[in-house]
């Protein structure tokens, strides 16, 4: 192939036409997805795949129709169908349909969000979306955040801010072992001991607080912390979470929060999941004392449902992330008058930056923010509803009532097993139940004990479609 052919190949593929060929293969998924009675396809077995796709690297092209015909027939059928009514999974959404097209923009843009002159209408909505953010979690002028590619490098970068605030000096000379202490609720999201052990913080010098009822022990906190203080260690951040991902658990923001005002520790809120409950009057006050926080991470991928990757991470004061990253690069940040531009660059881990802000500024567009949060309301009293399916049965056990989209429960059996058995047989019934191509679970341990997790991610799935979850459930643990 000579590279007239390849200049020849991609002014055609600029074409509508060759666009519509892999717009098609998106909107057949969506339709047939939209069937509850279509069973949910059951991707092959991970040796069969990776023998499906075991190939030469390809060295010619081939025609476009080839290629998008493998997308329509190897690589839908063995995905998760997030948008099939059953699959009530991971923390991952059925994505809004209007912000999967604006895909196609960001990628065709190319723009990249690290300074303002390479992406000048990406900038601009950026910060007006992560404003309209701040202002939702009760902060004021002053505020300021980044979209993030998750809350796994938000709460990274927040925790870098709390690192250069209890010790400036840090990027350029490191810290002393042992010289700081994170302090992160029992349930708190493997990420936080991630970022602990890779700013130096040294994952010994994370402190679990146990929880009541899957929630951070305030009191049990206020003891820690007098603890540390009377050793002479200091407490430099507390993590605390807003929608836990075992149960979907609200930590009591208000008390943490005073607490951590009174003694000069920074508060990082784990606001992946739950933060987007702003968006809801009904759910809203769940995040009480939120503005306490001196930085958010917060997720519009999930309960916003926005397609990957689309994090955020918010801070009461703008400059504590400029005072985060001590970057000097004059072939893209000019000078120290730079700190005051709308460069994102100064703010994020990330250089190449998507303009994924440009998504949830589609969705509020197109739905508003009411309507988004009619959305997570729709979410919660789904999930509400098995709840309340559960609570009538006696072959089931709720371990707790959802306090958002999650919920545990596990499986009983008549007559009731030991704990023992009752593990197996969930563990056991979650696999069979999944490859039955009638719905997708997942499971977790919870108290030691292995349960069934769902979590309601799609505005297709309703009262039906849990109550009809549970009959297939126990139907298939009777099979």
């Amino acid at each position: 192939m000579t590279l007239s052919d390849i200049l020849r190949d991609l002014e055609a593929d600029a074409l509508p036409d060759a666009a519509s060929r892999f717009h098609a293969v998106a909107t057949d998924y969506f339709e047939r997805s939209r069937d509850p009675a279509e069973p949910r396809p059951v991707p092959r077995p991970a040796t069969e795949l990776a023998r499906l796709f075991d190939e030469p690297l390809p060295r010619s092209g081939k025609p476009l129709a080839e290629v998008v015909s493998r997308l329509a027939e190897e690589v839908v059928p063995n995905a998760n169908w997030l948008t099939h009514s059953r699959y009530l999974g991971h923390q991952v959404s059925a994505p809004l349909p209007a912000a999967v097209w604006t895909e196609a923009i960001i990628g065709s843009l190319n723009n990249s969000l690290a300074v303002e002159e390479m992406s000048p209408a990406g900038t601009a909505i950026e910060h007006r979306v992560i404003r309209w953010l701040t202002e939702l979690a009760g902060y004021q002028s002053g505020a300021g955040g980044v979209f993030t590619s998750g809350g796994t490098e938000a709460t990274f970068t927040a925790l870098l801010a709390a690192r250069a605030a209890a010790c400036p000096s840090a990027w350029e000379e490191g810290i002393n072992p042992g010289a700081f202490i994170v302090m992160a609720g029992e349930h708190a999201h493997y990420s936080v001991s991630r970022a602990v052990a890779q700013l130096g913080l040294g994952t010994r010098n994370l402190v679990s607080i146990p929880s009541i009822d899957h929630r951070m022990d305030t009191h049990a906190l206020r003891a820690r912390v007098d603890t540390a203080e009377r050793r002479g260690r200091r407490v430099i951040a507390v993590v605390a979470t807003a929608g836990s991902t075992a149960t979907g658990s609200f930590d009591d923001l208000e008390e943490i929060g005073e607490l951590c005002e009174s003694r000069g520790i920074w508060l990082h809120v784990d606001g992946a999941h739950g933060t987007s409950a702003l968006f809801s009057s009904t759910h809203r006050p769940r995040l009480h004392g939120l503005a306490r926080a001196r930085s958010v991470a917060w997720d519009p991928h999930k309960m916003l449902l926005l397609p990957l990757p689309a994090g955020t991470l918010l801070v009461r004061d703008e400059q504590d992330l400029e005072r985060a990253f001590g970057q000097r690069a004059p072939y893209l940040f000019h000078g120290e008058a730079a700190i005051r531009r709308p460069d994102q660059g100064l703010r994020s881990f990330l250089c190449s930056r998507r303009a994924d802000a440009l998504k949830l500024w589609v969705a509020l567009q197109r739905y508003g923010a009411d309507g988004l949060g009619a959305l997570y309301d729709h979410l919660c009293t789904t999930a509400e509803a098995l709840y309340q399916t559960i609570l009538e049965r006696d072959d089931f056990e709720a371990l707790h009532r959802p306090e958002c989209n999650i919920l545990c429960f596990r499986y009983l059996g008549r007559p009731r097993r030991g704990e023992a058995e009752l593990d197996s047989l969930n563990a056991d019934l979650r696999e069979r139940f999944n490859r039955s191509g009638r719905g997708w679970i997942t499971s977790t341990l919870l108290g030691g004990r292995r349960v069934l997790r769902v979590t309601v991610m799609n505005p297709r799935t309703g009262v039906r479609e849990v109550k009809e979850l549970v009959e297939d459930l126990a139907e298939t643990a009777n099979c």
